[in-house]
Order: structure tokens, then sequence, then C-alpha cells
């Protein structure tokens, strides 16, 4: 499904804002251009027949010559008119002591509406008077606004909007996108986040984010008490089961050895049975406790001992050389120059521990171990390369997982190494990757290390 955008709304938003605004304006301009077009042509009225008074004011007491004055202003007008190429209507009424003595539109009725219907425009009527002289001139001019309603209106009205809107649209763009900076920060520095980094975040600085940042801040510390709990418990059963374990393993050999011999013999398999899953189930348990102490703790701010990495994986080599002896497999170890990182040793023994005994779990009889430590331009590089039947590339990043076995897998084990040795890589500020051993034969594990460790 198609996300929505909240910067797409934003300037949705911010656009409708723009065009209820100009829709308002316009409604207004419209209005306004209404009411000055009627009080411009009120103007135009009165100021014309003031005019015409004047004109008549020399003739008035020769009533004959005023027709032909008015025919003459008449004239006038229609010729302007004509050349402005201005179609509106204008009529033109004189009286004289009460008699109508012109009238430049007779056609029409006497009282002409000033508002408009639906077949016919407006008029605007203005009157001027000389009592002295007796006489009365009514100027009446249709008002044309209804241009206002075409194409062309609209536009001419609409025209500074319509050239603004782009020019308002793109401080807006800027803006939102500007303003929507602080939010992707804070989306960031979750995203350059490890899963096992769950320290609060930095309170915002910007009252609208900080209800946001304190949510997250909420929900980190409750997943982190939530995960401590989680590990106390797996710590604490792993404990409180080594002691039956151990119990069940003493008593099982003090009843096979208070047996006679007959009985001995038919208990032989089934004691040997019992001997090897509680074996099993001591190793699971040690390798959960390992898991434990292997874990990344980045809160804990405790400076790791600098230590020579090439002197630390020889040791951890001699330490399994007995276990690889009793199959006759031999380990190489590779060393070039004697590089020093930090390293916590706990994880990082459990680590290397993990990967040579798998190694020599899977390597056959008589077969080679190669254990290589070379410098790379940020830090080591530590491999472990065996002659086993390797993992396939599809399931290189399941067997990560806890307790993940690969199918059809003979060697026992708890499904639990390569996830410790992955998380005292991770705790010593490494990377580990599975690839195809030397001539695509076996399984090589490279652990990358940095320049120092977490």
């Amino acid at each position: 499904m198609r996300q929505s955008s909240l910067f797409r709304r934003l300037m949705l938003s911010f656009a409708g804002v723009i065009v209820g605004v100009a829709l308002i304006g316009l409604l207004w301009v419209f209005y306004e251009a209404k009411a000055t077009q009627r009080s411009r042509t009120d103007s135009e009225n009165l100021t014309h027949a003031m005019n015409i008074l004047a004109h008549l004011k020399d003739v008035a007491d020769r009533p004959q010559r005023m027709v032909p004055v008015l025919e003459a202003i008449e004239a006038n007008r229609l010729r302007m008119f004509t050349e402005l190429d201005y179609h509106s209507h204008v009529r033109l009424r004189v009286w004289r002591d009460g008699r109508l003595i012109y009238n430049s539109m007779p056609a029409l009725p006497d009282h002409l509406p000033e508002v408009a219907t639906h077949d016919s425009y407006a008029w605007v009527r203005s009157v001027a008077r000389d009592d002295a002289a007796g006489l009365v001139v009514e100027r009446q001019h249709e008002v044309d606004d209804e241009w206002m309603l075409t194409v062309w209106g609209v536009s001419f009205l609409l025209s500074s909007t319509i050239f603004s809107l782009p020019l308002l649209l793109i401080p807006a763009w800027l803006i939102v996108g500007i303003g929507l900076r602080p939010l992707r920060s804070i989306a960031g520095a979750i995203a350059q986040r490890s899963d096992a980094d769950l320290t609060p975040l930095p309170d915002s600085k910007y009252r609208e984010l900080s209800p946001l940042v304190v949510a997250i801040n909420g929900l980190m510390h409750r997943l982190s008490q939530r995960i401590e709990h989680e590990h106390e418990f797996l710590t604490d059963a792993a404990h409180e089961l080594k002691t039956p374990l151990a119990a069940i393993q003493i008593n099982a050999h003090v009843l096979l050895s208070r047996c006679g011999a007959e009985a001995a013999e038919r208990c032989a398999e089934p004691a040997a049975g019992l001997r090897a899953g509680v074996a099993r189930a001591t190793h699971t348990v040690h390798q959960l406790l390992a898991l434990e102490r292997t874990r990344a703790e980045p809160q804990v701010d405790q400076a790791c001992p600098p230590t020579d990495v090439a002197e630390f994986v020889r040791d951890r080599v001699a330490a399994a050389a007995h276990v690889a002896v009793q199959r006759n497999i031999e380990i190489e170890f590779h060393a070039e120059g004697n590089g020093v990182l930090p390293l916590h040793l706990e994880s990082m023994a459990a680590a290397v521990d993990n990967l040579i005994s798998n190694a020599i779990k899977y390597s056959p009889q008589d077969g080679t171990i190669t254990v290589r430590l070379a410098p790379t331009a940020g830090g080591q590089r530590l491999t472990v390369c065996d002659q086993g039947p390797g993992i396939a590339p599809e399931l290189r990043e399941k067997v990560f997982e806890r307790f993940y076995r690969v199918p059809g897998q003979e060697q026992s084990g708890s499904g639990l190494g390569l996830a410790i040795a992955e998380r005292g890589a991770a705790r010593n500020g490494g990377t580990i990757a599975l690839s195809d051993g030397e001539g695509g034969r076996g399984l090589m594990a490279t652990i990358d290390f940095a320049g120092a460790a977490a």
C-alpha cells in the first residue's frame, strides 16, 4: 500500500490556504469592482449632467435652441464611444419647467432597473437641477459589469493570484522542507543505531518534537527493562540448571558403580545415553551462560585493556589443541605482525573458542584447520578455515540465530556457537561473515575488527 506523504499533505494544505485566500480575495475584488464601477458611473453621470446644464444656460431663454445643442452633445458622445469601441448605452433626458423637451432614447421605458436582471443590465441614474432656469437634466448610464463573469474578466481579476501562486509555493516548499529537517534528523539518529543500543535520544530543542522524543525514550526504557529481565531470567535459569545436572551425573555414576557386573553390562547402553544427554544439557547450559556474557552492553562505560591480538588468538588455539589431537586434526596458526586492540577478553575468548570448536567438530578425521590473523586498513582480520561440509550460502545468515542447526546435521550441538561468536565479535567492535573455505572446500569464518573495540 502506498504511504501517505506528510510533506505532500503540508504542501497541499498550504496551497489550499492560498487558493482559499485567493477565492476570498476574488469575491472581494469582484464586489469592489462592481461597487467602484457604479460609483464611477454615478460620478461620470453627474459631471456630464452638470456640464449639459452649463451649456443650456446660454439658451435657457430660447427653448427652440436647446434641442439642437443637446443633439450635438449626444452626437459627440456617440462618436467618442464608437472610437473607444464602447457599447454601453446612455439615456439623456431634459425637462424645462416640468415639460420633457429632450429624450435621447424614447423607446426605453420611463423607469429603468437599477439592479441587473436576466434580460436587462443595471442602470445608474444621476440628476442635475437649475431651479433658476427651471431645468432638470437626467443622465442614465447602463452598467456593463457582466464582463467580470467572462473568462477574460476572471483572469484579469485573478492575474495577481495566478502569477503569485508559484512564487508563494516555492518558499513554502523550502519552509516545509526545512521545518521537517529536525524530524528527519531524529529518524536518522534512530536508523544509525544498532539493535542493542537502547540509550535515550537527546532532548529536542523544538517544543513540537519533544513529545515524540519523550515517547520514543519511554519505549526504549521499557524495552531495555524487559530485555534485562529476560537476560536475568535466562542467566538465573542456566545457573539453577547447572546444579541438578551435576547431581544427575554424579548419582548416575554412583548408581552404576554399585551395580553388579551383570547389571552393569545390561545398563551399559542406557548409561551411555544418560551420560551423553546430561553432557549435552550441561554443554547447552554453559553455552547459554557464554551467550549472555558476550552480549553487547554499550551502556557499560568500562575501557577494555589493550591486547596483543596475535598472542591472544595463539593462546586460544593452544587451549583447543588437546581436543584437536583426539581426532588427529592439525591446527595451523599464521599471524602477520602484532596488532594491539582493546578487547573485552571474556567475550572475545568465547567467540574464538566457538569458531575453533566448530571447525574441529565439523572437520574430517586427519583434517587441517587454518587460523590466520592479518592487519587491515582499519584494524585486524581473523579467519578460521576448516575442511568440513560447509554451509549452503542461503543458510549463512540463518545459522547465527540461536538454537538453529543446519538440517541433516549429524554432529551434536546446541545451535548457539555461531550466535555466541557473532555477539562476541560485536562486543569487540567487529563483524563476522561466513564464506566458502580455501579452494571452495569447507567453511571460512571471518571476523573484521575495527581500530577500537566497543
